[in-house]
């Protein structure tokens, strides 16, 4: 009896171990255990994540939906909770814990890896292009479902500390597809905009601040001359377009007595100066000055104030007088300059260079002096070029188109059918300005064209020995009809 009653109680605690054991063996966490847990974990996956509901622990195939910070958006908008069999252990199934996702077609499928805030919408780098009247940039959309709305403007930055005013764009633009180039409406130079594209009605995908290029500036106003100075003074012009770094001033001056005398002065001034004072007046002269403001996109337009010496303020052309030159041959492309030194002071600078200029514009000569011209090119139409440099001491003939070569320049032959204007140019350099110092000489190559002085004076004396000639024929003509006819009259009266 007391066997079977011992018997009896093993039997019970064996059965009373059972359900604990059984307890225990269907932790998923331990293997070969059916999966019968019916709560997760919140996932480990970005902080940026917002998760709704927000809680540590969520039901089996509970739908969470997740958000993200502005601009940015979840690489899956809803989850849920779920199990799939891991392995099989001991003929038994293991199970663990994953999570699926909802596709754009309503699907769920596994997720197998982090869900991550991402960038909606971004711009390409190194696409970013900003010129002085626009701005462009090119887009990419890594969730073309998310980007159907999205909404693109240019904005003027009303935080600018610039000086000038400017106008409000107007106007934004939707975007459509996966990528392409958005571009601001025409703005203004030197000017802060700011760029923002955005899910309506405020979610920020990018937003970028940028100011437009700089541009040349408008040309100075309120020109005048102060009498009590003998200044040239203008109005200081405002950074609207860039940033002035200063004025470039010109002044040419013309005497009257010597038309093909031309002297030009360049002079590059501060942005703080608002005045200069003129060169002295010689009589009889003419100057022109003009007046342009600088930014780091160049020389605006120039403003032009013109006076006489002898106090007239009528604005007239100056006369343009270049000497004449001799021995034109159009066949052999040449033409003998009279040249003599322009420098005046003994101590001036000797090196003179001879320019060419295929014309007799006024205005092409004016810039040719206080140009820039390089060597002879035979691939171009004539136009302007320096023909040779010269160390002139004292006068002398040059032949113009000859030819020859020298320190790095050719004196090319002249073409026929060509007007023509050479300048022999002195220029003294500063740091400050350029002075250019010019005499003009003009000349047609065209055959049959008025002959040079000599030339000229040659016919004019072989047409009097011709009259002469003549002249004297008739007279001899006279005379002799004259004989004849007086012995017929002396008979007749006898």
């Amino acid at each position: 009896m007391a066997l079977q009653l011992l018997a009896l109680r093993f039997l019970l605690v064996l059965l009373s171990l059972l359900p604990a054991q059984g307890q225990e063996e269907l932790d998923p966490k331990v293997q070969g255990a059916p999966w019968k847990k019916e709560m997760c974990q919140r996932p480990r996956w970005d902080s940026r994540l917002r998760l709704a509901p927000d809680q540590e622990n969520y039901k089996k195939n509970e739908e969470v939906k997740l958000s993200c910070i502005d601009g940015f958006q979840a690489s899956f908008t809803h989850v849920k909770c779920s199990s799939e069999v891991q392995s099989i252990s001991h003929g038994k199934p293991v199970y663990r814990e994953v999570w699926l996702g909802k596709d754009s077609r309503g699907g769920w499928i596994r997720i197998r890896s982090s869900v991550e805030c991402i960038d909606v919408l971004q711009v390409v780098p190194g696409t970013l292009e900003v010129s002085s009247t626009s701005i462009k940039l090119n887009w990419t959309c890594r969730l073309p479902d998310a980007c159907q709305q999205v909404r693109a403007r240019c904005r003027l930055e009303k935080n600018s500390s610039l000086p000038c005013e400017a106008e409000e764009v107007k106007g934004e633009e939707m975007l459509h597809g996966q990528e392409g180039t958005f571009t601001c409406p025409p703005l203004q130079p030197f000017t802060d905009y700011s760029i923002t594209m955005y899910l309506p009605p405020s979610t920020i995908l990018f937003t970028w601040v940028a100011r437009t290029e700089e541009t040349v500036p408008d040309k100075p106003e309120k020109l005048w001359l102060d009498p009590s100075t003998g200044s040239l003074r203008w109005k200081a012009l405002p950074s609207c377009k860039g940033e002035i770094i200063g004025y470039q001033l010109n002044v040419t001056a013309r005497s009257a007595q010597d038309g093909s005398f031309l002297e030009m002065e360049r002079l590059r001034l501060s942005s703080s100066v608002t005045e200069h004072p003129l060169p002295e007046h010689s009589p009889g002269s003419s100057y022109v000055v003009t007046v342009r403001g600088l930014t780091a996109a160049g020389a605006g337009a120039a403003s032009l104030w013109q006076f006489q010496t002898d106090g007239s303020d009528t604005p007239r052309p100056l006369d343009v007088g270049c000497r004449s030159v001799r021995d034109i041959s159009p066949s052999q492309g040449t033409a003998v300059l009279p040249l003599r030194p322009v420098a005046r002071a003994p101590a001036a600078a000797r090196e003179h260079q001879l320019i060419v200029v295929a014309t007799h514009n006024g205005t092409a000569v004016e810039g040719a002096c206080a140009g820039d011209p390089r060597p002879f090119n035979a691939s171009r139409q004539p136009g302007t070029y320096v023909a040779a440099v010269l160390n002139l001491t004292t006068p002398v003939d040059f032949v113009l188109g000859d030819g020859t070569h020298g320190q790095g320049y050719r004196n090319a032959a002249l073409r026929p059918g060509c007007d023509y204007t050479a300048l022999l140019r002195l220029v003294r350099r500063s740091q400050q300005a350029d002075k250019f110092t010019c005499v003009c000489y003009s000349f047609s190559l065209v055959a049959g064209q008025p002959p040079g002085p000599w030339h000229g004076t040659v016919i004019w004396v072989v047409v009097l020995l011709a009259l002469f000639l003549v002249s004297a024929g008739i007279l001899w003509f006279v005379l002799c009809r004259k004989r004849k006819s007086l012995p017929s009259k002396a008979k007749e009266d006898n």
